[in-house]
């Protein structure tokens, strides 16, 4: 009797061991029209994608799908995610803000930004990662600039890697003036936390002193630079509104290195990007939102002389949405509506932009960006099933994509191989109730006493 019940007790605990815990199942995309979107590489047409653990094995046809899950891609575009290169998730609470009763970014945003609790903090950055994932937004850099507090940070941090995107979050202050610190030490703490395989990781969201002559300031400054530095941290910094002096200050100060990313710098001059490039350092464009506070163009033929660059969202709430498509498709017209050219620019390399270039951007390329075997399973596949994108007779599908695609066209969406929107529909909590948690925190931004 005794070995009887030693023996359902030994069972009983094997039915709950992790060792019979069964092992993820590969995935395998089947059919798709795949855009490896590697500068040089060629589109593979009827292919297949296996997918084993959160890394891409094979690339090929007809591979077998016994045992796998399948992913019917036939008639459809299989692209590596878009590369986000420099956002404010944390103001996606504030939506529809700014313009009202004249009401101007930055003293709208701070205003309100200065109430978040670190579970408005939560909302807003998971709501807004989730909404770049929904069109196909696979990676972030998050310029997370209203770090009031250990609390915050860990709440930014924490809802990045509950949202399932791949992010770097450069953590900032929310002092705008810069004349108070970076909490440095809570950075590193959190930064030696991370490994090597992480989907989240740290940076430093450095800002240049508001006062390029107050040397003190550049004391402090300094401090955080050499200290994310010396961790091997990324970087990046701000270069806008009084953009030369700024960029100057990084070149004459030597800020300007490989880990450095630069944002903005519409107006760069062609020594300046002669500068960054020289030093291996890269640069985040985001055209809707240059235009949106009145900076100016950004016309990607400007910076042509510069190998890493890529494109960025700078903020769901200050784009107006979080979508790569509109990103992509303001870029292209800018440039030939500037230069009268309607042939300018090539919409394939736009894509790259949108996903290789912008992984090298953010220092990712090694992970993601492109369809390679060995790299990280970070995929979207958009459906051209749809009346914004009929008519369509065949041929070359960048232009397609570029000029006529929109978010819900892309149907499912892969990140470090775990699907987090399949057939249309995310995979994360009921959106209607994360709708509404969105809109409860931003009501209680606008009603609540700072």
């Amino acid at each position: 009797m005794m070995k009887v019940c030693l023996l359902a007790a030994l069972m009983a605990g094997l039915t709950s061991a992790p060792l019979l815990a069964q092992p993820p199942q590969d995935i395998l995309i089947k059919n798709g029209y795949v855009m490896p979107l590697k500068p040089g590489s060629a589109d593979r047409p009827e292919s297949d994608i296996l997918i084993h653990q959160n890394r891409i094995a094979q690339i090929g046809k007809d591979l077998p799908t016994a045992g796998r899950r399948v992913i019917d891609a036939r008639g459809k575009y299989v692209l590596p995610g878009f590369v986000d290169t420099h956002s404010h998730l944390w103001v996606t609470t504030m939506r529809g803000q700014f313009r009202n009763q004249d009401g101007k970014f930055f003293p709208v945003s701070n205003q309100l930004g200065a109430r978040m609790q670190p579970a408005d903090t939560y909302t807003a950055m998971y709501t807004g990662a989730v909404e770049l994932l929904s069109g196909g937004i696979t990676s972030s850099g998050d310029f997370f600039d209203n770090i009031k507090g250990p609390q915050w940070g860990d709440a930014g941090l924490k809802a990045l890697k509950d949202s399932g995107i791949r992010a770097v979050m450069y953590y900032g202050g929310p002092d705008k003036t810069t004349k108070k610190p970076i909490d440095i030490a809570h950075l590193l703490s959190l930064a030696q936390q991370q490994k090597p395989d992480d989907r989240v990781t740290l940076g430093l969201g450095w800002r240049l002193p508001r006062q390029l002559n107050d040397e003190t300031n550049w004391v402090m400054r300094d401090s955080e630079f050499k200290a994310a530095r010396q961790h091997e941290l990324p970087i990046q910094v701000h270069v806008s509104g009084d953009a030369e002096a700024m960029f100057n200050a990084l070149i004459d100060r030597h800020y300007l290195n490989p880990s450095v990313t630069v944002v903005h710098a519409t107006d760069a001059s062609p020594s300046q990007l002669a500068a960054l490039e020289k030093a291996g350092g890269s640069l985040a464009l985001s055209p809707i939102s240059e235009q949106r506070v009145g900076y100016g163009l950004t016309r990607i033929d400007h910076f042509s002389a510069l190998t890493r660059k890529g494109l960025g969202i700078d903020g769901n709430a200050l784009a107006g949405s979080g979508d790569m498509f509109a990103t992509l498709r303001l870029a292209a017209l800018t440039e030939s509506g500037a230069t009268q050219d309607e042939t300018r620019p090539n919409p394939r390399k736009l894509l790259e932009m949108a996903t290789w270039h912008g992984a090298d951007t953010l220092g990712l390329s090694a992970k993601t960006g492109s369809l390679e075997q060995g790299k990280r399973a970070d995929i979207q596949i958009i459906d051209p099933d749809a009346l914004n994108m009929s008519g369509f007779g065949g041929g070359d599908p960048a232009a397609l994509i570029v000029y006529s695609a929109r978010p819900e066209n892309v149907k499912t969406v892969i990140v470090d191989g775990k699907i987090v929107k399949q057939n249309g529909v995310m995979q994360q909590k009921d959106i209607n109730t994360l709708v509404s948690e969105a809109d409860n925190s931003a009501k209680g931004l606008l009603s609540r006493k700072e």
